[in-house]
């Protein structure tokens, strides 16, 4: 049988069902299954996330990304036409426009200015564009279309990005969820309970799992934690269109590895093992210690198109929990390139077969 080309897109498709994607989280962050794959052994166990600090080293260190997701989900009208629109902020050009993804009926213009209205007043049948007016606090002008796809446009507001969203945004979902809006629900689990810096338009879902108790129970193992940050873009959710994966242009997120985690990274015993919580850490360490061309003796900041795909030789990592990812997905390549196409190809048969949940609020792979 010929080995599967690891280059080609096609190798990287499975048969999800599709009542295994879950759209709603577990009851508790820590009532996931945890799928543990030993990379040396070749060999594959189940258990409990809650079982987390027993899978665990007592010299370990976790490394966590403490992004936090932000209110990036606009939604509004045309007032030149009166459509409808959607759209999701990205990030902000440092020169007071923001960078835009764009949803609407027909042609957008240069110069068009949208009224950014509350999400339940969008959902609403009875109020429409003659409306917008009383219900806006934002304006958007629409400056250019860019090279992506996206839109630069100006705020009629100066105050911080951060601000006006939080007071006109909503909580992004991933499509797969099936809603455009979030509710109460989606706002307190679509979040970890560490996060602290406001910047990403999805969730670092591996970390999604911790509870206050997990955490205190891996400290009182032993086991050591630390953060970083690495503000999750759009194209987590952009699919890999090209045939060959060496062809795909990845996209670029920004990220920093602080001081302190620097220092948490150079001090951390020889018998412990650095294990990221997520595969936006790993793209930050491995990001990191590329720039840097060391194992973290400073701080690093910057922005990263890293792209990990089997064939790439880890720097840093040692560990990883993940969840499960898309069919397809650069976040799946990645998976493959720590641990091996095979056996986690094999972990995704079995998942599918012992019905695991998948995506953002499934279950958890750990690999070691």
């Amino acid at each position: 049988m010929a080995t599967p080309d690891p280059d080609l897109l096609s190798t990287w498709q499975f048969e999800l069902p599709e009542h295994l994607i879950a759209s709603r989280p577990a009851a508790s962050r820590d009532d996931s299954r945890l799928m543990i794959l030993n990379r040396r052994q070749g060999t594959i166990e189940h258990a409990w996330i809650r079982e987390l600090p027993d899978r665990l080293n007592s010299e370990d260190l976790l490394v966590f990304n403490n992004t936090q997701v932000i209110p990036a989900r606009l939604f509004g009208y045309r007032e030149q036409t009166g459509g409808r629109w959607e759209g999701l902020y990205v990030e902000s050009d440092g020169g007071g426009n923001w960078i835009l993804l764009c949803e609407t009926r027909g042609k957008l213009q240069p110069g068009e200015r949208i009224q950014v209205v509350p999400a339940d007043c969008w959902l609403r049948d009875d109020l429409g564009p003659q409306s917008a007016g009383s219900f806006s606090r934002l304006t958007l002008t629409l400056v250019s279309r860019l090279a992506d796809g996206g839109w630069l446009a100006r705020p009629n507001d100066s105050r911080p990005a951060v601000q006006l969203l939080e007071e006109n945004g909503s909580l992004p979902l991933p499509p797969y969820m099936g809603r455009k809006i979030a509710d109460e629900g989606d706002r307190e689990r679509y979040q970890t309970t560490y996060a602290s810096q406001p910047g990403a338009v999805a969730a670092p879902t591996a970390g999604l799992h911790f509870t206050p108790q997990l955490l205190q129970r891996c400290s009182e193992r032993g086991v050591q934690r630390t953060e970083l940050t690495l503000h999750v873009g759009p194209g987590t959710f952009r699919p890999v269109t090209a045939e060959r994966l060496s062809e795909h242009v990845m996209h670029e997120e920004w990220c920093r590895l602080p001081a302190a985690a620097a220092t948490a990274i150079g001090s951390k015993s020889a018998a412990g093992r650095l294990v990221a919580v997520g595969t936006t850490s790993v793209r930050t360490l491995e990001a990191a210690a590329a720039a840097t061309g060391v194992q973290f003796p400073t701080a690093w900041e910057g922005r990263t198109a890293l792209f990990i795909r089997p064939g790439y030789e880890f720097r840093a990592v040692q560990g990883l929990l993940t969840n499960f990812h898309l069919p397809g997905s650069t976040l799946l390549a990645l998976v493959a390139a720590f641990a091996g196409f095979d056996l986690v190809m094999d972990g995704y048969l079995r998942a599918i077969e012992k019905q695991y949940r998948f995506y953002s609020y499934g279950d958890a792979m750990l690999i070691l």
